[in-house]
């Protein structure tokens, strides 16, 4: 058989990982009212340590930010010793761990800040199924526009966020700028009618994530700092006839900053767009010099094409995963996986649905 690449080992930075598999992050909803990490999350990512790096659930960066009952927050000094069990229970593996940094913006509801619109790019509403709130299902409501010192207020945030997450004993942090989230909005021409500095031209609506990225490069140094894209994204109801030219501008700012990933959502995989033809990690892959992480929808085969191809280092697996805590284990030796297509307890309470998964025998 052919060399399996996702079983080689990866320099990233300071860190060799063991493998160039990687857990995607998932939102799991157990975090509870308070959004403060537990042990019962802290057996969820021991479970799946087999991984060469981890990748924690999206984790909101203020209050603001907030737009799905149950995740947890990094905002606070409890969250903060809520994640400092997950990463001390870790230590022991060796695997590093990177905190996803998030802000819902326009995906949330005011049910989720005391009667407050949700935040956003501009005041375009969310097309789609309703959300699910803290008192039931709403439909989504028109957002507010974020002011200029609200969005310096915001990046103040994500830097804060990322400082909590050193106390808290990551290896690094993910900002999460994909899938229709708050800096998804500001790139994205469907969603930012700006007329300002943030709005209008590539480079004005690459501003906020640009200022985002250079709030959380004063914490951490470049090599401990991913970002997630969605260019061909059309999830939270996104999408725009420029994002083949939006995204080759946003890849190319981003091999100015030598980080240790990008970690792009693959157009081959799945998730054709509707304004084009996909963009495939090639396309990255000619404009970015360092490590390219790819996701959606991989097998082992797809993963295993991508890294053959050199168009992506790493495979980041997602629903495969929740359900299967020894993935590598059971890709490595072409073992069953246990399905993954029942979601119903994926974001329910406590550990059904989420750390009852069995290893293979």
């Amino acid at each position: 058989m052919a060399v399996q690449k996702l079983f080689e080992p990866l320099q990233m930075g300071d860190f060799e990982l063991k493998n160039r598999i990687v857990l995607a992050p998932m939102t799991r909803g157990r975090a509870g009212v308070e959004r403060i990490p537990n042990e019962l999350m802290a057996e969820y990512y021991f479970q799946r340590a087999s991984a060469g790096l981890l990748i924690t659930e999206a984790t909101v960066v203020s209050s603001q930010g907030n737009g799905w009952v149950g995740s947890p927050g990094i905002y606070t000094d409890k969250m903060v010793e809520g994640w400092r069990i997950v990463t001390q229970k870790l230590k022991s593996t060796g695997t590093p761990i990177f905190l996803q940094l998030w802000h819902c913006g326009r995906a949330s509801h005011s049910d989720f800040h005391n009667g407050a619109l949700p935040v956003s790019a501009s005041a375009v509403k969310l097309n789609g199924d309703q959300i699910h709130t803290p008192f039931g299902k709403k439909d989504y409501e028109t957002p507010r526009a974020l002011t200029v010192d609200e969005i310096k207020a915001t990046v103040n945030d994500y830097r804060s966020a990322a400082a909590n997450a050193k106390d808290a004993g990551f290896s690094g942090v993910e900002v999460h700028s994909a899938n229709g989230y708050l800096i998804n909005q500001f790139l994205d021409s469907k969603t930012n009618l700006r007329t300002d500095n943030y709005g209008g031209s590539l480079e004005n609506k690459y501003r906020f994530l640009k200022k985002v990225m250079t709030a959380v490069l004063e914490v951490w140094p470049p090599k401990r700092v991913g970002i997630r894209l969605s260019p061909n994204g059309v999830f939270n109801d996104m999408g725009s006839p420029d994002f083949r030219e939006t995204f080759l501008y946003t890849i190319k700012e981003l091999n100015k900053l030598n980080l240790a990933y990008t970690h792009i959502m693959d157009g081959l995989a799945f998730g054709f767009h509707e304004q084009g033809d996909p963009m495939i990690l090639a396309e990255f892959r000619a404009e970015y010099d360092g490590i390219i992480m790819g996701n959606c929808g991989y097998t082992k085969e797809t993963a295993e094409e991508r890294l053959a191809a050199g168009h992506a280092d790493l495979a980041a697996f997602g629903r495969p995963f929740i359900t299967n805590p020894d993935l590598p284990e059971r890709l490595k030796n072409n073992w069953p996986l246990t399905p993954f297509e029942d979601m119903s307890l994926w974001y329910t309470p406590g550990a059904e649905g989420y750390t009852d998964y069995n290893y293979y025998q």
